[in-house]
């Protein structure tokens, strides 16, 4: 997991709606980069309408969010028009976002061990260093927090 003043690593990935993001493209702004396991499970959507619903105060604070799991394009445009979501979500299939960031990390289920995705979140300021880390996010009061910090 990266710590507080680590620079941001860069990366360029597809998003919902057949797009693409690159992190650099995005200095000069804040950036809440939120990891979640998976579209249309229930703490996934509670995490991502509790970003939908705080969209406007996070604007004013001059924040972009952007989502991210292991889920296709197409599963991200369902989620997102489901849902009405502001914010992009980013594919990344081969988890070489979350891995650099230190969220692919191995989990436990039923004594199965196996690789996923750790819930956390980073701030990233308008220089692409992380300015906040939020590692075994729970979702419950997680963006309520986030604003308070921001």
């Amino acid at each position: 997991m990266l710590n507080v003043g680590d620079k941001a690593p860069d990366f360029t990935a597809p998003t919902d709606g057949g797009g693409t993001i690159s992190l650099k493209d995005l200095r000069g702004k804040k950036v809440i980069l939120y990891f979640y396991p998976k579209d249309n499970t229930p703490g996934c959507t509670t995490e991502a309408c509790d970003f939908r619903d705080a969209a406007p105060v996070l604007e004013t604070k001059g924040a972009v969010v952007l989502g991210v799991s292991p889920d296709s394009v197409k599963s991200h445009d369902g989620f997102k028009n489901k849902f009405g979501l502001p914010f992009r979500l980013i594919s990344d299939q081969d988890h070489a976002i979350a891995e650099a960031y230190g969220a692919w990390q191995e989990k436990s289920m039923y004594g199965k061990k196996y690789m996923g995705i750790q819930r956390s979140t980073f701030v990233i300021d308008g220089e692409g260093k992380i300015a906040q880390v939020h590692g075994k996010v729970k979702v419950k009061g997680h963006v309520a927090d986030l604003l308070e910090r921001l």
